[in-house]
């Protein structure tokens, strides 16, 4: 397996855990809705209320993720690197990358609905849920990564190549495969992603990495969860499965899974135009409502990407599209497949 080219990873915030200070880009002189100091507890909070137990879900969302599953680690360049997968091997493959400070259980509700079909695989990145931390990290080691999980689990057993989906920062190294390993895979889907100059800046000088903070209660850590960038959800029992998966206990406690040292550890390699330069079809999906899908982001993404790209906007979805309309993104992810 070869790397892909030098890929810069964008500036973008973690996705989970703690108060995080530096903002999200919005796109050209667009603060968003939700300022990050708000005191609105339904953003800046959403899970204090409820005081550690689980919100009542549908019997869609328990059913999904109870579903049966294969939950493995597997040895990349020195790391342990957590996949789990749905679905038969043999089946056409999904590959599925998760945003910045997520991990492979946020595609587990949705997961099963797209096994009825294919072969299911989502991975973990170095520094992000159970997978291993390493000394630095890149886009072209997160390719290794997934191609690594992506043989181990079978995802090229079937004559059909697999399709490959990232969200947020997940879509930079799956428009990056789409760029640098066309013969490995049918198409990309790019969810929420913002694959455009007007969203990069160039990297930032950094303070020292402050560790995460050890919360005496899984309760605690729960009311400290938000999103990142900051936003509201109507669905309290994919937040609450979400936040859970995004903690670990300690010795003296719980505290959040992902590297606090992540950015300070980015390589940041060439700029390529991920869009621009891609050699299989894309589809880019984005909540209508997401302050990441700034219009002139869209536009510039439409501009430049290759002819015949399908653009989906999910109505009534934020930034973590998963969480706000999963049964809308479930459908038109099987439209696409």
């Amino acid at each position: 397996m070869h790397p892909a080219p030098g890929i810069a990873p964008p500036s973008l915030s973690p996705g989970t855990g703690e108060r995080l200070g530096e903002a999200e880009r919005r796109g050209p002189a667009d603060p968003g809705p939700f300022p990050t100091g708000s005191e609105d507890p339904a953003l800046n909070a959403p899970l204090a209320h409820l005081n550690g137990q689980s919100p009542p879900a549908p019997a869609w969302f328990s059913t999904a993720i109870n579903t049966p599953h294969e939950r493995a680690m597997l040895d990349v360049a020195g790391a342990a690197i957590e996949w789990l997968a749905w679905g038969e091997r043999g089946k056409p493959g999904l590959l599925l990358f998760h945003g910045n400070g997520a991990n492979a259980d946020w595609w587990r509700f949705a997961a099963p609905a797209w096994s009825a079909t294919h072969r299911v695989v989502a991975l973990s990145w170095s520094g992000m849920g159970n997978s291993d931390h390493r000394p630095s990290y890149s886009i072209d080691q997160y390719v290794r990564e997934a191609l690594a999980v992506g043989e181990t689990a079978g995802l090229w057993d079937n004559a059909t190549l697999p399709t490959v989906m990232g969200h947020s920062f997940g879509g930079f190294p799956a428009a990056g495969l789409a760029v640098a390993r066309p013969e490995r895979f049918a198409r990309a889907l790019i969810l929420d992603s913002p694959l455009s100059p007007l969203a990069q800046r160039p990297p930032q000088s950094r303070g020292a990495p402050r560790p995460h903070k050890v919360y005496p209660t899984l309760a605690a850590a729960l009311a400290r969860f938000r999103y990142a960038p900051i936003q509201p959800c109507g669905n309290l029992f994919i937040t609450d499965f979400i936040a859970r998966s995004s903690l670990k206990e300690v010795d003296s406690g719980f505290t959040w899974k992902f590297d606090p040292a992540l950015w300070h550890k980015m390589l940041h390699g060439e700029r390529h135009d991920l869009l621009g330069e891609a050699k299989i079809p894309l589809a880019i999906l984005w909540g209508k409502d997401s302050v990441l899908a700034h219009p002139a982001i869209i536009a510039d993404m439409r501009a430049r990407a290759p002819q015949g790209t399908i653009f989906t906007e999910i109505e009534n979805a934020h930034h973590h599209v998963m969480a706000d309309q999963p049964q809308a993104l479930i459908q038109a992810v099987q439209q696409l497949l």
